[in-house]
């Protein structure tokens, strides 16, 4: 049976064990997802407002029971999403006429309204766009730049630095949104945005993740955010109104004057956003000593422009695997990880290689391990450094690196970086490794994710950030007249805390580390877009995940399930996943692991924790026979999928 068939084979009855679901609906691609899901975006709900009149009861699935879509096949569009009210507006438009891009975007704006905490156009992200009628994949980067002023050795000696001014780089979000719908839009920017402006201006009740977050130390680093996301130090109450005017109408100017009106200071058009943009990362925490605010300005956030990327593609088992390239690490990271695996026998139960076992994580940890040690030193902004891409992924590399995995055993002493050069040019010599210090980088626990298909089998996958929760914990803004503060009510990222914090040296060049702070580069990331692809190139599942360096795994563990474990879309996103994110050997597992395997991997050597939270994934699938579409969400969040058309109302 080739890998096609294996992944398209039908199922007949939704209530099979784990394994009968197994074979279901493209290696069971076609299962849809959330118990945390609400109400307003459930696939069967009849109620399309957005706004005030949404509710965030609970339906049934969050109380255990199959959530609605679940299995469910649909023709005219699919979106999956981490917050329910961005879902309803990506459906909204899909039915409006728009495409997965036009979706897309929508979303975007919406969720930062909604998850303010993990995205927005205080930040930036990649979009990753397939074409149903060429069969290409394009990428479009909105990743941050460092501004023209930023240095090596700009966050040493800062205490914090994830909390300051200096840690916010130029955003990118707005003009990657307008770049997607000029090249593949259906609808504009102003349209795309009315969902957005509609639930900042009349509200939305808040959701449980949203008041969780609310008055996390991060919210309350400035008066402004402490006011807004914890009034009296208390967070809004679940159902409770939540508004943003402010935010609104900084919608409604990009709406009327585009992506300008953010990037450039226009106060003759009432375009002042660049003057918040700029004053509010000056921010140096002034509760704390030794503050330091940022350098960007007006220049900084006129030249920046998002980029078309090429992603990275790779087979595994036959199945082609595209996904996020450089500045992203995703890309190339998980497929080094499939590729070191794909000689041993995952899935195969009688062999020791099921689902969960000791011998399955121990060999997924230390190809976790391997990758994560060529990330560290190798990977980082190909605009700036020579990122040996192909050599990384060279068979002869991948071989090399992987014949350290021997199950039942544990790489011992932790696995050091490899050097992939002589397999990215043949001329090339390999180098020695001399000792240097690991590169540490910041704090990058959030982000969200969400994809999209529309009605013509165009896909997106959208991973998209402000880096930690709250980011700086600052809105854009500044000081008026009387102390007045012109608030534009997003918050600005703190992506740069993603280079490198000190200056490093690249162990095998001798020179400075590739993920080193230069001006105008883009830090490294670990956002991973992905997409898999039946042998032939037909679009199967668009998927990823948030979760800082844990993205990488997330998508790694999800591929695992769907095309090894044979399960489907949404037993793969529900299975308790395994993150390593460095070269040393503590393992993070999730609940749901057998005790067998967590004391066989301490047996092994490993220190293992228990009880992570690991991601949020959501995915959207197609079976390239029918042409039917599934969806499938993450419980992990207030994951959301919704199917069209919806069902009539008797």
């Amino acid at each position: 049976m080739t890998p096609n068939q294996t992944l398209v084979n039908e199922g007949k009855d939704m209530t099979h064990s784990r394994r009968a679901l197994g074979c279901l609906l493209l290696a069971g691609l076609l299962v849809g997802t959330s118990p945390g899901s609400m109400a307003i975006a459930n696939a069967g709900s009849q109620d399309q407002s957005l706004g005030i009149q949404s509710t965030v009861s609970l339906p049934s699935h969050a109380q255990g029971n199959p959530p609605p879509w679940s299995g469910k096949a649909f023709r005219q569009g699919v979106v999956a999403v981490a917050n329910p009210y961005a879902a309803e507006a990506g459906a909204q438009i899909l039915e409006d006429g728009g495409n997965a891009v036009d979706a897309a975007v929508a979303i975007a704006y919406a969720l930062n309204v909604v998850e303010p905490q993990s995205a927005g156009i205080g930040g930036g992200g990649f979009m990753m766009i397939h074409l149903a009628e060429t069969g290409e994949t394009v990428a479009i980067d909105s990743r941050e730049r460092a501004p023209a002023g930023a240095t090596p050795d700009m966050f040493v000696g800062v205490p914090n630095p994830s909390l300051q001014g200096v840690a916010v780089g130029v955003p990118g979000m707005v003009r990657g949104t307008e770049m997607a719908l000029e090249r593949y839009g259906n609808l504009s920017l102003t349209r795309t945005l009315q969902p957005a402006i509609k639930l900042a201006d009349a509200g939305f009740a808040a959701t449980p993740r949203y008041s969780e977050a609310s008055c996390s130390s991060r919210a309350r680093n400035s008066p402004e955010t402490e006011a807004y996301f914890c009034p009296g130090g208390v967070p809004p109450a679940v159902g409770s109104l939540v508004q943003n005017k402010p935010l609104a109408e900084t919608f409604r100017l990009i709406a009327t004057n585009g992506a300008d009106c953010f990037y450039v200071y226009m106060p003759e058009k009432g375009c002042d956003i660049a003057k918040g943009i700029v004053e509010g990362q000056r921010f140096n925490r002034p509760q704390a000593p030794n503050g330091k605010g940022g350098s960007m300005t007006f220049a900084d956030l006129e030249n920046y422009q998002a980029t078309l990327r090429t992603p990275v593609e790779s087979t595994y088992r036959g199945y082609k695997i595209r996904a996020m390239s450089s500045p992203s690490s995703g890309g190339l990271t998980v497929t080094q990880m499939l590729k070191m695996l794909e000689r041993l026998p995952i899935g195969d139960e009688s062999q020791g290689f099921g689902f969960g076992s000791t011998k399955t994580v121990n060999v997924m940890v230390d190809a976790m391990r391997l990758a994560f040690a060529d990330r560290s030193v190798w990977m980082g902004d190909s605009d700036f450094v020579p990122e040996p891409s192909r050599g990384l992924l060279h068979p002869d590399y991948v071989a090399l690196r992987g014949a350290e995995i021997v199950p039942g055993a544990r790489i011992t002493p932790n696995p050091t970086p490899g050097d992939p050069r002589p397999f990215e040019d043949p001329d090339a010599e390999a180098g020695t490794l001399i000792p240097t210090a690991e590169p540490v980088t910041g704090p990058g626990e959030t982000t969200t994710h969400f994809s999209v298909i529309d009605k013509w089998g165009n896909l997106v996958s959208y991973t998209n950030t402000i880096e930690s929760g709250h980011g700086i914990g600052v809105f854009a803004g500044y000081r008026g007249t009387a102390a007045s503060f012109r608030n534009f009510g997003f918050l600005l990222n703190n992506e740069l805390t993603d280079f490198n914090l000190t200056p490093t040296v690249n162990p095998y060049t001798g020179g400075p580390g590739f993920n080193d702070v230069q001006p105008g580069k883009r830090p490294r990331s670990s956002m991973t877009p992905t997409l898999i692809l039946t042998p032939d190139g037909k679009p199967l599942v668009a998927f990823g995940s948030p979760g800082g360096s844990t993205i990488i795994n997330s998508v790694f563990n999800v591929a695992l399930n769907l095309i090894d474990h044979k399960m489907t879309i949404q037993d793969a996103i529900d299975a308790p996943r395994v993150s390593v994110t460095s070269a040393a050997s503590s393992v993070s597992l999730e609940n749901g692991f057998p005790q067998g395997t967590v004391d066989g991997l301490r047996g092994l050597g490993y220190t293992v924790s228990t009880g992570a939270d690991i991601g949020s994934v959501q995915a959207v699938v197609v079976d390239p026979k029918t042409g039917k579409q599934y969806g499938g969400a993450d419980s992990r969040r207030e994951g959301t999928v919704i199917g069209l058309p919806r069902p009539r109302s008797s």
